[in-house]
C-alpha cells in the first residue's frame, strides 16, 4: 500500500482475463463518478479541522458499490407463489482513520470502517456523487468517533497477544471489464418449469412442506480506492434449490434439501433429471419417516465425497481464515502450528477462487478480485499434511503481513479472510467399494457390530472462539449403518455428528478416488458469501454422534386434501 498518495487516473484501463488477449475497456460511467468523488473527499476530508490534520485526515478510503440484477421465482405445493425481478445499487464506503498500524478498525471496532447505502439505478452523475458524498460524510464521523475511543483504550489496555496493523500494504489494482448485462431469461418458462417441480411432491403425501426456487443474478462491482485501484468485475450466478420437509410419527423434524448451480439459469440441469432428483428427495423422506431413530455412537464411519466436502468446510477451513489467529476472543486452533503436520500426510488443502469449475460442475465460491480489491490467489494451505499458512485479507497476523486475495464480505460488512473454493487432495485413494471394506474390518476391529455411512450433511456450525469449546456440528441428513455380518445397510435418523476438530481430522485412513462438490452460502462475521468445497469421501477410524432433539408436535392432525 502506498499510503496517502492520492489517486491514479486512466480514461482507459485494460481488462486482463487468463488465457484471453487483453482488450481496451471503456472505463464505465459509474466508474468514473465514483472515482472522482472519492479523490475529492479523500484530499479535503479532515484538512479543515482545528486539530492535527495529518490525525484526522483519513489515510484510506474506499467506495465499493454493488451493481445487481435480479430474478427470484418460488413455488410450493405445486403453485407460483412469487415472481420477482429486481435491480438494485448499494454503496460501501470505507473510512479509515490513524494509521495502518492503529486506526478505527481496531479491536472491537472493526465494523466502523463501512457505511452503506442505496444509489441511483441510473448514471445520474449528480445524483451517484451527492449519495457517496452524504455516506462519506457519515462514515467519516463514525470512523472519528471510534478512533478517538480506540486511542483511549489502548492507553489502558494491556499488551495484546498480536500487536500486528490493522491494515496491510498492498498493490493498487486495475482491472476494468464490460458490466454485466441485466439477467437475462424466459421467465413464465421458468415460472412453468418451477411450478411442475413443486408439484411432484404431491405424489409424496408424507412430505408436509415443499419450496422449489429459482434465483439468477448478475452482478457488476466497482472498486475505487485512495491507493490508486480501479476495478470492475462483473460475475454471474444462478441456483435452483429444491427444500422438502416432514415430520415422523415420534415428532422428529426431518427435512433434505438439494441446490442445483450454474453461471446463468442456462446451464442448470434439464428439466427429466431435475425431476429425478425431486422424486428422489420425496423418496428419500418417505423412507427416512419410516427409519429407526439412532443412538449415540463412537466408531468408525465413511463420509461420501460431498459429506466430506461440506465437514472440511466446517471443521478445517473456518479455523484457517486468518483473523481467528488474532483477538483475545477467538481460539486460535492453529495460530502455533505453522510448519507442523496437522492432517495425515496424505492429505493437502488449497483455497483457489480462481477455478471457476471442478470437472463439469460450476465452483459457486469463484472471483476474480475481493472485496477489498486485491487480486484471487490459489494458496496452498496444507501441504502434505503440513500447515503452510492461511486465508488472509487486509487484517494482518502475526508472522503473516500480506492479504492473498481473500477478503470477502456481503454488502455493508468489513471484509475478512474467508473461504472461496476449498478443495482437498489426496495421495492415498482406494476405489470406495474398498473403502465400505475397510469400514467393516475397522468395525470388526473395534468390536462394534456396524460402522457408518454419511451419504449427505448440511452444514452446520463451528465454534472457534476461545470462550467455548473447539467444537463443530453439523447435521446429517442420510445416514446408513454398515453391519459387519453382511446384512443390508439400514438407513437411520435422528443422526448430529458432534467432537473437536483436531480429534476428528487425525482419524482420517483413507480416501475415495472420485471428489464431489458440494456448493453453497457461508455465513460468518462478514456476511454470507457464496462458497465451494471439494473433497473425496474419507474413511474416519473414529466418529463421534449423537442422538438429535426429537421433537414434541405430532404430525398433522387433519389429512391432507386431496
Amino acid at each position: 500500500m502506498n499510503s496517502c498518495t492520492g489517486l491514479v487516473f486512466a480514461a482507459l484501463v485494460l481488462a486482463s482475463t487468463v488465457g484471453a488477449a487483453q482488450q481496451p475497456v471503456e472505463t464505465p460511467a459509474l466508474l468514473n463518478a465514483m472515482t472522482t468523488e472519492l479523490h475529492r473527499a479523500f484530499t479535503s476530508l479532515g484538512h479543515a479541522a482545528t486539530e492535527d490534520p495529518k490525525q484526522l485526515a483519513p489515510y484510506f478510503l474506499s467506495y465499493s458499490i454493488s451493481d445487481a440484477s435480479y430474478v427470484g421465482i418460488r413455488a410450493q405445493y405445486g403453485a407460483l407463489v412469487d415472481s420477482t425481478s429486481n435491480h438494485a445499487r448499494v454503496a460501501d464506503v470505507q473510512v479509515r482513520l490513524g494509521d495502518p498500524k492503529l486506526d478505527n478498525t481496531h479491536g472491537t471496532h472493526r465494523s466502523s470502517a463501512v457505511n452503506s447505502l442505496e444509489l441511483p439505478l441510473n448514471d445520474d452523475r449528480e445524483a451517484i456523487t451527492r449519495s457517496l458524498w452524504m455516506a462519506t460524510n457519515t462514515g467519516y464521523g463514525t470512523a472519528l468517533d471510534n478512533y478517538l475511543r480506540v486511542k483511549t483504550e489502548a492507553e489502558v489496555r494491556a499488551r495484546e497477544e498480536d500487536s500486528s496493523p490493522d491494515f496491510s500494504q498492498e498493490t493498487a489494482q486495475t482491472h476494468v471489464e464490460m458490466p454485466a448485462p441485466p439477467v437475462a431469461l424466459d421467465k413464465a418458462a421458468w415460472e412453468t418449469r418451477v411450478t411442475e417441480l413443486s408439484k411432484i411432491f404431491r405424489e409424496y403425501p408424507d412430505v408436509y412442506q415443499n419450496m422449489v426456487m429459482l434465483t439468477a443474478q448478475n452482478e457488476t462491482d466497482y472498486f475505487a480506492s485512495s491507493e490508486g485501484s480501479q476495478l470492475a468485475t462483473p460475475h454471474k450466478a444462478a441456483r435452483l434449490v429444491v427444500f422438502a420437509a416432514t415430520r415422523a410419527d415420534d415428532g422428529m423434524d426431518l427435512f433434505r434439501a438439494q441446490t442445483f448451480e450454474a453461471e446463468t439459469a442456462e446451464g442448470l440441469p434439464a428439466q427429466a433429471e431435475l425431476e429425478k432428483a425431486v422424486r428422489a428427495l420425496g423418496t428419500s423422506l418417505e423412507a427416512l419417516r419410516k427409519a429407526p431413530v439412532t443412538e449415540p455412537f463412537d466408531g468408525p464411519a465413511i463420509l461420501s465425497g460431498r459429506a466430506a466436502a461440506v465437514f472440511f468446510h466446517e471443521v478445517l477451513g473456518h479455523r484457517l481464515e486468518g483473523q481467528r489467529q488474532r483477538g483475545d476472543e477467538e481460539g486460535q486452533t492453529f495460530t502455533k502450528d505453522i510448519g507442523k503436520e496437522i492432517l495425515p500426510s496424505f492429505l493437502s488443502v488449497e483455497d483457489d477462487p480462481t477455478r471457476t469449475r471442478f470437472g463439469d460442475t460450476w465452483l459457486s465460491g469463484s472471483y476474480a478480485y475481493d472485496d477489498e480489491g486485491q487480486k484471487a490467489r490459489r494458496v496452498d494451505l496444507i501441504d502434505d499434511g503440513v500447515l503452510k499458512t492461511f486465508l488472509m485479507s487486509r487484517l494482518p497476523i502475526a508472522s503473516f503481513a500480506e492479504s492473498n486475495g481473500h477478503g470477502r464480505a456481503q454488502t455493508g460488512r468489513v471484509p475478512t479472510g474467508r473461504q472461496g473454493n476449498l478443495i482437498v487432495t489426496s495421495t492415498k485413494t482406494e476405489p470406495e467399494s474398498e473403502l465400505r471394506k475397510q469400514l467393516i474390518e475397522e468395525a470388526k476391529k473395534q468390536g462394534k457390530p456396524f460402522g457408518l455411512y454419511f451419504e449427505d450433511i448440511s452444514s452446520g456450525f463451528a465454534v472457534t472462539t476461545r470462550s467455548s469449546p473447539q467444537a463443530f456440528s453439523v447435521v446429517p441428513l442420510v445416514v446408513y449403518r454398515v453391519y459387519v455380518d453382511g446384512r443390508p445397510d439400514e438407513l437411520v435418523r435422528g443422526v448430529s455428528i458432534v467432537g473437536t476438530p483436531l480429534a476428528a481430522m487425525k482419524r482420517i485412513l483413507a480416501t475415495g478416488d472420485k471428489s464431489d462438490v458440494f456448493n453453497g452460502e457461508c455465513g460468518a462475521e462478514s456476511g454470507t458469501v457464496p462458497v465451494s468445497a471439494v473433497a473425496p469421501a474419507m474413511l474416519l477410524s473414529e466418529m463421534e454422534t449423537q442422538k438429535q432433539a426429537q421433537g414434541t408436535a405430532r404430525p398433522p392432525i387433519l389429512d391432507m386434501p386431496r
